[in-house]
């Protein structure tokens, strides 16, 4: 789906952004702290599942960072960060928020999703229809491959790369051609599920975010129906809302522990989060 450039600036700098519905208050503000999520209506229709979450641990975040993909391999949480001139991927210590590692775009590229396939990273770009594919060790760019449309997330499932474009379908790509092999759209029952985001493949579930809306949809990538809904507001304290942060993006699974990292663009935590099946 097209979308103006003005659409994915930070919302802080948009006039939109009173359209933004603020979150309630979160008992986690620190590193160390954990907490339950507010009591919240996420309208869902029946059976799907609904979700909301226990905060294990806020870990620090780059505020700066515009974060458009989140991946953890082997125990290394990569970054991708979007908007020209800044963006990058990163090598990120989850511990201290610490960039270990990094490597920057031309300023021509927006930054977009990324994923771990084997000892490479791939990474998309928002509308100037070229990924980049980089060592995972070196941060080497090997190669660059072109793709029609626009790139938002990207997430890798063992076989195939999974791919959204803002709009309700998914792409599957070939992992070493970086073609496309088929695709799916998502269906929230008869609704089609629009402006999907950053995705994360977890045990035969995607995990997807929704631009500019507070909550994640767990769906059947083999279908795209919609089988879940985990209510995510109210992580950030209207504090930290007012400073210029921007929307929810950014999943990744930890799977030592089972637990989601979940993040946003200018955000200054990564919460690790376990899931509260609700009622």
């Amino acid at each position: 789906m097209w979308r103006t450039w003005s659409a994915r600036l930070p919302l802080c700098l948009l006039a939109a952004a009173s359209l933004v519905v603020a979150c309630g208050s979160s008992s986690t503000t620190s590193s160390t702290a954990s907490g339950t999520q507010p009591a919240s209506a996420t309208p869902a229709r029946p059976g799907v599942e609904r979700y909301g979450y226990r905060i294990v641990q806020s870990h620090p975040h780059d505020p700066t960072a515009f974060t458009q993909g989140l991946a953890l391999a082997d125990g290394q949480l990569y970054e991708g960060t979007g908007l020209n001139g800044q963006s990058s991927i990163r090598r990120v210590d989850l511990r201290s928020g610490a960039v270990l590692q990094q490597a920057t775009l031309d300023s021509r590229y927006f930054g977009e999703g990324i994923a771990v396939v084997g000892d490479r990273i791939v990474q998309l770009t928002y509308q100037t229809q070229v990924g980049f594919v980089y060592d995972r060790k070196t941060f080497t760019r090997q190669r660059e491959f072109t793709y029609p449309g626009e790139g938002w997330g990207l997430t890798y499932d063992g076989t195939r790369l999974i791919m959204s474009d803002g709009s309700d379908t998914l792409r599957f790509w070939h992992p070493e051609t970086l073609k496309e092999i088929g695709r799916q759209r998502v269906r929230d029952g008869d609704v089609a599920v629009n402006q999907i985001n950053e995705l994360e493949y977890v045990d035969g579930v995607l995990y997807a975010n929704i631009w500019q809306q507070d909550r994640i949809a767990r769906i059947d990538p083999g279908t795209g129906v919609v089988t879940g809904w985990i209510d995510c507001s109210g992580l950030l304290t209207p504090s930290e809302r007012a400073r210029g942060t921007d929307v929810l993006n950014g999943i990744a699974h930890d799977p030592s522990t089972g637990h989601l990292l979940i993040t946003g663009k200018l955000w200054p935590w990564i919460f690790e989060i376990e899931l509260v099946r609700k009622p």
